[in-house]
């Protein structure tokens, strides 16, 4: 039983140092960022995060680079009549005063366009991400499986997005 008790403590250690630790840049506060793997040959994946803002002026995420992908842009995805739209966000994503902003699939969104390499579930990679006013801040994402939904092994992970019958666009 000590055995069993003992084995369950050192993996349950092994997934919490698996997950990204968070990144305070100035008033901002960047927790549990991952990424979802890409099958081989894709030209697109997508990364998430939770932003926090504990100041008492807004900033913006405007964009960011990463050594995976030509472009890092920010995205949005929303339905308009009825159709799943996906496109840049102008301006980037405002985090109001006091605000927390949850970058997730089928919503706002880092969309890296022209990926160099295949995101593989288990690894890792390094991004910049670029603020308005808190500047550029190294981040650390995890790759999740291919269909996840949430990062850091949180419940909903590896199942696919609900998409419903909606058409994308």
């Amino acid at each position: 039983m000590k055995r069993f008790t003992l084995a369950i403590a050192v993996l349950g250690f092994l997934a919490l140092s698996a997950q990204a630790a968070d990144v305070t840049a100035g008033t901002l506060k960047i927790s549990a960022p991952w990424a979802r793997a890409t099958p081989k040959g894709a030209a697109v994946g997508g990364a998430y995060m939770t932003i926090t803002n504990t100041g008492s002026t807004p900033d913006h995420l405007i964009g960011g680079s990463t050594a995976v992908a030509k472009s890092f842009e920010v995205h949005e995805m929303k339905m308009d009549n009825g159709v799943m739209k996906m496109r840049p966000v102008a301006g980037g994503i405002e985090i109001k005063p006091g605000q927390t902003v949850t970058l997730q699939p089928s919503g706002y969104h880092v969309m890296m366009v022209g990926l160099t390499q295949q995101l593989k579930q288990g690894d890792h990679f390094k991004a910049t991400l670029e603020f308005e006013k808190a500047g550029k801040v190294d981040i650390d994402f995890p790759i999740e499986s291919l269909g996840a939904m949430h990062g850091g092994g949180k419940p909903g992970m590896g199942g696919a997005a609900p998409m419903g019958g909606m058409q994308m666009k």
